[in-house]
């Protein structure tokens, strides 16, 4: 992760420069200032720590989109022990900027379908930035009937800020692709379970996540729509995202407790995600656990709990 990226971080890198002066220092004047060194370096992450249990929902948003979080094939060769990447639509042709294919996690097949991003501007221009297009839809609608036909439960990675919204997509039926993906997902008769890894948004993010679970990680954010779109729709000035963002209730968190999504996991902070043991076996506990309970379900019981689970989003008290 870069060290300048978010200015929430700014107090921090100032405290890590003096104290790579005294470290300096130290070996100077041959004086052990171990010590100290310890002892800041201690209260340093406490601070860091403390500090990333109240980000605001904008500095989430900055955070889910952080071009250093795992891809969907980070995931999928973190859980799957094999695994067959399956390519195009049967009709245009493939969209990288969405990956699927069969796994097998923890002994049982899996069909696996994702957006992926970039790592760098090259990948990310090949990928479009994660943006599907209509052939990308159509490939993961062609992979979900796959999996309904052999029985295998679905997962999915949800990661984009928005389905491809150029005139090639629309040309090519963009909308068309997305309420296919939707209508396959809420009567699908195998159990889907869905995992948000970074940013959910709006109609090419709900395309995947129309499942029977819904996982989030606590730094990542889903909405109808960008808190800048927002902000410049309702509030005509984009540089007001930070107050949008807020009021959206679009974090892990608030998602949650409306009873939208199934369980958070948290995020270490200051760490690459897949690098941290807890954080990793947390997720693939989640996983499994999730998948073992759905799979358990006669299927008229799964579809029939799916379509109540989404019939209940959206209530209020007047």
């Amino acid at each position: 992760m870069a060290k300048n990226k978010f200015e929430f971080e700014a107090p921090y890198l100032l405290l890590e420069s003096k104290l790579d002066e005294l470290r300096k220092l130290s070996v100077q004047l041959n004086t052990d200032f171990s010590a100290e060194i310890a002892n800041i370096e201690k209260r340093l992450d406490q601070m860091r720590e403390e500090r990333y249990q109240h980000l605001t929902p904008w500095e989430q948003v900055l955070l889910a989109r952080d071009v250093d979080r795992p891809t969907t094939k980070d995931y999928i060769k973190l859980l799957c022990s094999d695994f067959i990447e399956l390519h195009g639509d049967r009709l245009y042709g493939d969209d990288p900027a969405i990956i699927g294919g069969i796994g097998i996690i923890d002994g049982r097949a899996v069909t696996v379908v994702g957006h992926q991003k970039g790592r760098d501007t090259k990948e990310n221009i090949n990928n479009n930035f994660g943006m599907p297009r209509p052939e990308g839809y159509r490939k993961a609608h062609r992979l979900l009937l796959e999996a309904e036909k052999f029985g295998r439960p679905v997962l999915t990675f949800i990661n984009t800020p928005g389905a491809d919204p150029g005139m090639g997509a629309e040309e090519r039926g963009q909308a068309w692709a997305i309420s296919e993906m939707l209508l396959c997902l809420s009567s699908l008769r195998v159990p889907v379970v869905s995992v948000v890894t970074g940013e959910g948004g709006s109609g090419g993010a709900l395309a995947l996540s129309v499942a029977d679970r819904i996982i989030m990680l606590s730094n990542t954010v889903f909405s109808v729509a960008s808190p800048e779109t927002c902000a410049s729709i309702l509030l005509r000035d984009s540089k007001r995202a930070d107050e949008m963002a807020a009021s959206l209730k679009i974090n892990a968190k608030s998602l949650y407790d409306m009873g939208i999504v199934d369980e958070v996991i948290e995020e270490p902070p200051r760490q690459y995600l897949l690098e941290s043991t807890a954080f990793v076996q947390t997720l693939e506990n989640s996983i499994k656990r999730h998948l073992d309970e759905l799979c358990s379900l006669d299927v008229s019981e799964l579809v029939e709990l799916r379509y109540r689970r989404f019939r209940k989003i959206g209530k209020f008290n007047e």
